[in-house]
């Protein structure tokens, strides 16, 4: 439509151009014509126009299209000398040019111009008027044609460019099509990055899709990572629940009830603390460090969450401390890391056994902001430390371990750029965990620790 619509007007101009054009060309030659006749003009011996009409005049004005030729000629005033009597006139001034002039005469259409002139006596001065007309048949064929040879081009023209365009899209849209037939091909599990070759001008399209296809990965790993953790941390104290449920109802006296609904509902609460700490792991699955970290003071957070240990380290019958001065600034969330640190701390509670010392230290060490937990229990064998940060592994010692907790700080700690390691604890006993975070400050005070961190 668009088309249709430019090659309208682009017609609409072309007719009036030739128009323009057409009418110049005659108007040229009616007005050389009528000169002709005023430079053959005389006085007679009683001072009256005399003019001979020369046949060269009016044969200019022949043409192939059979134009019919009128003429007059006009003395003073109401006195016409030779020609046509009621040829219309065009409104000539004298001593201008030719006017020029559309009418009707004898039903035709015609094409009139007039020249005003005067003969001379010497002393006085006849003005005369020489009109010339022709029909306008030259004109409109002349109109026609040209309108008719650019209506012809710009046919050829539209066309060719409609062609040249179809041949370049189908070129350039080849790679679309393949691009598309290699995404259509493509299993619903496959999100690997699109390496068809494309245009240049489509890259920045496909790196688009691809980034879009990441972060739709992401999405379904963390997915597929809560679902089966989901299956795998819950199916034990779920069990237990419905265990000590069907205890209860089976209970011949009302303590073995108690007891059997106390040991279900200690696993409920065991199943609810693993759901809480499978929605941080989803969350942290998620989650963008860079967007989530702010200034924060980590000797500061980890002296408040130490203190909200102490209570449940008294009931467990351990000594759980403190070390450490401040401030030392590190970029992250604080909810998250506390909850980190929480489970490096709850960790440690559950298995260091009674009578244990668990020390909670912050300090650094180079460029690094430094976070340890130790304990001198148990600890794990270093040839089970690494299995005991996978996400489904449990301490080899006795206590209510969820195989969550050291997972959660490792990814943590991954996603504000920093790192967990587990060593033995002071004189080869226990167990030291370090959570290494860059320090925001650190280029300014790392020759500067206050405390100390043993390595």
């Amino acid at each position: 439509m668009g088309t249709l619509a430019l090659g309208t007007a682009a017609l609409i101009d072309t007719w009036r151009e030739a128009v323009r054009m057409a009418n110049a060309l005659a108007d040229r030659v009616l007005a050389g014509s009528a000169l002709v006749i005023a430079e053959r003009a005389s006085l007679d011996e009683d001072g009256h126009i005399a003019i001979e009409i020369p046949y060269g005049a009016l044969e200019m004005l022949s043409s192939a299209a059979q134009d019919r030729v009128f003429y007059r000629v006009d003395g003073p005033p109401g006195h016409i000398v030779t020609g046509y009597g009621d040829l219309p006139m065009a409104p000539a001034r004298p001593g201008g040019g030719p006017a020029y002039a559309d009418d009707l005469f004898r039903g035709e259409p015609v094409r009139v111009a007039s020249l005003a002139r005067a003969a001379s006596t010497g002393i006085d001065e006849v003005p005369f008027v020489v009109t010339v007309a022709e029909t306008t048949k030259a004109r409109r064929e002349l109109t026609r044609a040209i309108l008719m040879r650019s209506a012809l081009r710009l046919v050829v023209m539209i066309g060719g460019a409609a062609l040249i365009v179809w041949i370049a899209v189908t070129l350039s849209l080849r790679p679309l099509y393949r691009l598309g037939d290699e995404i259509a091909a493509r299993s619903p599990g496959d999100l690997s990055p699109i390496k068809t070759p494309v245009p240049s001008e489509v890259r920045g399209l496909v790196g688009t899709v691809n980034g879009f296809m990441r972060r739709l990965e992401w999405a379904l790993d963390g997915m597929r990572n809560f679902t089966g953790n989901a299956g795998h941390q819950l199916r034990t104290p779920l069990a237990v629940v419905r265990t000590q449920l069907a205890l209860a109802a089976r209970a011949a006296a009302l303590p073995e009830a108690q007891a059997a609904a106390a040991k279900g509902d200690a696993a409920l609460a065991h199943a609810e603390r693993i759901l809480a700490q499978l929605l941080l792991l989803a969350r942290v699955d998620a989650a963008e460090g860079a967007a989530l970290a702010a200034p924060l003071d980590l000797a500061a957070l980890a002296r408040d969450l130490t203190a909200e240990h102490i209570p449940a380290a008294a009931e467990a019958g351990i000594d759980l401390g403190f070390e450490g001065e401040g401030p030392i600034t590190v970029r992250a969330e604080p909810l998250l890391l506390g909850e980190a640190l929480s489970n490096l701390v709850s960790n440690a509670l559950s298995h260091a056994g009674r009578a244990a010392v668990v020390t909670v230290r912050v300090g650094r060490a180079g460029g690094d902001a430094v976070l340890e937990v130790e304990d001198n229990g148990p600890g794990i064998p270093p040839e089970a430390r690494a299995a005991a940060v996978s996400r489904f592994a449990r301490g080899r010692t006795a206590g209510p371990g969820m195989g969550l907790g050291l997972p959660v700080a490792l990814e943590i700690a991954s996603l504000f750029g920093g790192r967990l390691t587990l060593e033995a604890g002071a004189g080869g006993r226990g167990l030291l965990a370090r959570i290494a975070l860059p320090a925001a400050n650190g280029g300014e005070n790392a020759g500067n620790d206050t405390q100390p961190l043993q390595s």
